[in-house]
């Protein structure tokens, strides 16, 4: 924790010399005022959002509808205004010769258009971006009962998740998850050692404002481990200028007791801009109709976290600062054999250790018990954008560091066994060079240094030292219905293991002997590769688009599969690694054809991605026959990494119906469907294992933007999810089996209740899995625990019948001048 703060403290003061160079040099300030209005009856519309994204500036409009931004660049700038129930106006404009701009919005049913940022050098719009890219915005986040930020937009076409009881989910794009999805948080990508299936995204949900999941290797702006995609955790916009300003929120779930809370404030005085965050989350055993209470799968999480930085016409630096505590049970899912009841260990004294029934009243404590887990993450993130000449510099600069602690010794509650240290260095430099003739270029240099230790008794991968570097140039050109982009990249990454050995007791030494065990060997692996990605964007008219990509991605293999050595106690697994693997390189193309109407909004997203060298973890059989097993008195199955090619090829379909004048309904139905094989194979090791089933999703969905003078945007669904039957399955040795289809049924209402134009407080209420489905969903982990001898059913289901409640109440300290 006091590396943390000086390195914040650090951070601020070269914050403060930077922005003190670029300021000394600021000249051309200029302001914009306008009014914002309905389009359809000219009134002006309070609460409209008008925002540079570049420059992460903006205000809100007053009652009247007028606005006034100050300190901006005369310079062309990109904006954006929106407001809810209207289509957001998204267009440059030159502030070296316009001051004054009003803009009429349009009353929809539906966002056809909306900005988005990651994979892109600077902001542009969606459905001029040729990668296929999904936004989840705040108002769904709240809207959606979720447990973690993860189980939040899994409900998207084409995005599933690995979980491993409810307070661990790891995201999946299209049927490839792990290190091939890069999670960015604050700017940078987040690393916590997601190599690991126990291992989730320490991610604070309530501080998210705005997520955006680009499908697709994206190797060409983060390097290696975006195969299959980005997920940006956005946070919300400044303050705008003069204002004081924040929220409260709380949530109650009934299935698991969660209580979870966010507080945050924040202002902006004279640019001058500041963000305080505090959260937490507490949860019991989850249940579910046939296992009861799940011993073992409750969690204990806090979070604090802030920006503070300046904007001004010479543009912005942000420093972003947060730390994440989770403290999560591990599901082992031993039952007793005469009852089918969860069982734990209990010491009846200093040395004697037995099996007891889990008692009702333990199952619904908030207290974390044994195996469980001590998870921290501290970050901290100077993100910057200056206006140079007439381009810009974009420059981040990240350190993390990740705190891994497993405690499973009932004699020795509070002594770990693994203990992983992660120190995580990023950095990111780019230019943006000026626009000319609609033409667009950039050009930059990014990577991260590693370096993660072993401080524990426990040893699953060694010891190593890492080293990324890229460099990368981009360019798109803009005509008046077509947008062509794409880019080239090189990438190098080096990986430096230590060697281990092991004592006779198992404890670390440097002394040779016959009868000391060679743990990790040293070794040193080097991978590098060119990548690069070309597609266009097309627009026929105003209500119909088509986009289409090519993009070869790059991904080295990560530290567990070239060197683990060790048993995974989350995941009752022994894995082995291999130094002789090779870096997977991809060959994706994507295409996207989309249409918005008056009654029927609709978009279909196919891909086809070749991948050769895939990595995979393969389940070893004994000469003997069974299991391959590395220890005799835990008789956990044993896998190695191997590697093959493999090609995934699917899409997302989805249809908004919203008939007119009706503009009100709306009945929205996705269809997602991934088929994933490896070349050259058996049957049996035909399809890539943790490959999601097809999924249908239907929702019938009111929106009301007035039911009275005290309630607001107001909305009621009904909804199903329809998860087809998983027969395509990874079965060599009975890795994995097949998983039966199955229907939740979830329903949703909710309000802002309101006093002279002002939001009081906001209710969301959600019912998931409304007829309390007993299911297994194909990428949960605990699917493979043992079985339950009392009723012959393998593995731990997952959560039934959940209501969620949660309640936003917002605050103002100091308004805006208007």
């Amino acid at each position: 924790m006091k590396t943390i703060i000086h390195i914040v403290f650090f951070a601020i003061v070269l914050q403060l010399s930077i922005s003190k160079v670029f300021a000394f040099n600021e000249t051309g300030k200029t302001m914009l005022s306008g009014k914002i209005t309905d389009k359809e009856n000219m009134e002006g519309i309070l609460g409209a959002v008008i925002y540079f994204p570049d420059l992460k500036i903006g205000t809100t409009s007053g009652k009247d509808g007028t606005y006034k931004i100050d300190n901006l660049p005369q310079r062309k700038m990109l904006v954006q205004v929106s407001f809810l129930g209207y289509n957001s106006i998204i267009e440059t404009i030159d502030l070296s010769q316009i001051t004054t701009r009003d803009f009429a919005l349009m009353p929809a049913v539906k966002e056809i258009n909306e900005v988005v940022v990651t994979g892109t050098s600077q902001a542009g719009e969606k459905n001029r971006t040729p990668t296929p890219i999904s936004i989840v915005p705040k108002t769904q986040l709240l809207q959606n009962s979720s447990i973690n930020i993860i189980d939040a937009i899994a409900t998207q076409p084409g995005v599933s998740q690995i979980t491993t009881g409810t307070g661990i989910s790891k995201p999946v794009i299209r049927g490839l998850g792990y290190n091939r999805v890069v999670v960015v948080n604050d700017g940078i990508r987040q690393e916590g050692q997601q190599w690991g299936d126990e291992h989730g995204i320490e991610i604070d949900e309530f501080a998210v404002e705005k997520v955006e999941i680009l499908k697709g290797p994206a190797s060409l702006s983060y390097g290696s481990d975006a195969m299959a995609g980005v997920i940006n955790m956005i946070s919300a916009p400044t303050a705008p200028e003069g204002t004081i300003r924040g929220s409260v929120l709380g949530n109650y779930q009934t299935n698991n007791g969660l209580i979870g809370y966010s507080a945050n404030m924040e202002g902006n005085q004279k640019g001058l801009i500041w963000n305080l965050r505090y959260s937490g989350k507490q949860a019991h055993a989850y249940q579910n109709k046939y296992d009861g209470h799940v011993y073992g799968s409750g969690f204990n999480e806090n979070t604090f976290g802030g920006i503070v930085g300046l904007n001004k016409s010479w543009g912005y630096s942000h420093l972003h600062f947060s730390g994440y505590h989770l403290v999560p049970g591990i599901v082992e899912g031993e039952r007793d054999s005469a009852t089918g009841k969860f069982i734990r260990e209990f010491a009846m004294n200093d040395s004697i250790v037995m099996d007891t029934i889990v008692p009702e009243n333990e199952m619904r404590s908030y207290k974390t018990g044994i195996p469980r887990q001590d998870i921290q993450h501290y970050k901290a993130v100077l993100n910057s954008n200056f206006i140079v000449g007439n381009g810009y510099l974009k420059t981040t600069f990240g350190f993390q560091q990740n705190r891994r602690q497993e405690f499973g010794d009932i004699l020795a509650p509070d002594q770990y066994g693994l203990y992983f240290l992660l120190n995580t260095v990023n950095y990111d430099v780019r230019y943006l060079f000026p626009e000319r003739n609609r033409l667009s270029m950039s050009t930059g240099v990014n990577g991260m240094q590693q370096s993660s230790q072993n401080k524990g008794e426990e040893f699953i991968v060694p010891q190593y030292s890492l080293f990324d570097i890229g460099g990368f140039f981009t360019m798109k050109k803009s005509y008046e219905k077509l947008d062509v982009s794409g880019g080239i990249r090189f990438d190098n990454r080096t990986i430096n293991s230590d060697e281990l050995l092991l004592d006779t007791l198992g404890a670390p030494t440097n002394e040779e002997n016959p009868f000391h065990e060679h743990k990790f060997k040293e070794f040193r692996s080097s991978f590098s590769s060119v990548s690069g990605s070309i597609g266009f964007a097309y627009q026929f008219s105003e209500h119909v688009f088509t986009k289409a990509n090519v993009s070869r991605g790059f991904r080295a293999p990560n530290i567990a599969e070239l060197g683990a050595n060790g048993e995974h106690e989350g995941t009752g697994r022994y894995e082995i690694g291999n130094h002789f693997l090779k870096p997977e390189n991809s060959l994706q193309l994507d295409y996207a054809l989309g249409i918005n109407t008056h009654h029927v909004s609709a978009e279909a997203d196919l891909f086809y991605n070749n991948i050769s060298n895939f990595i995979y973890s393969a389940k070893l059989n004994s000469v003997f026959g069974g299991d391959s097993v590395v220890d005799p008195s835990e008789p956990i199955s044993t896998f190695k990494f191997t590697q093959g090619n493999a090609v995934l090829m699917g899409g997302e379909i989805l249809v908004d119906i919203h008939p007119h004048p009706l503009d009100w309904l709306h009945f929205e139905n996705s269809f997602a469907y991934v088929r994933a094989v490896q070349k050259n194979a058996t049957d049996s090791t035909k399809y890539l294992p943790l490959t999601p089933g097809p999924k249908f999703s239907s929702d019938l969905r009111a929106d009301i933007k007035k039911i009275s003078k005290r309630m607001n945007n107001s909305y009621v669904k009904i909804g199903a999810d329809n998860y087809f039957a998983q027969n395509k399955f990874y079965s060599a040795f009975g890795t994995e089996t097949r998983t039966p289809g199955y229907t939740l049924i979830n329903l949703g209402l909710g309000t802002e209740f309101v006093r002279k134009d002002k939001v009081l407080f906001s209710v969301y209420i959600s019912i998931n899995n409304l007829t309390n489905v007993a299911y297994q969903n194909h990428l949960s982990r605990l699917k493979y625990g043992a079985e339950n001898y009392v009723t012959g059913r393998r593995g731990v289901y997952n959560m039934g019948r959940n209501m969620s409640f949660k309640v936003v109440v917002p605050f103002g300290l100091k308004k805006a001048k208007e």
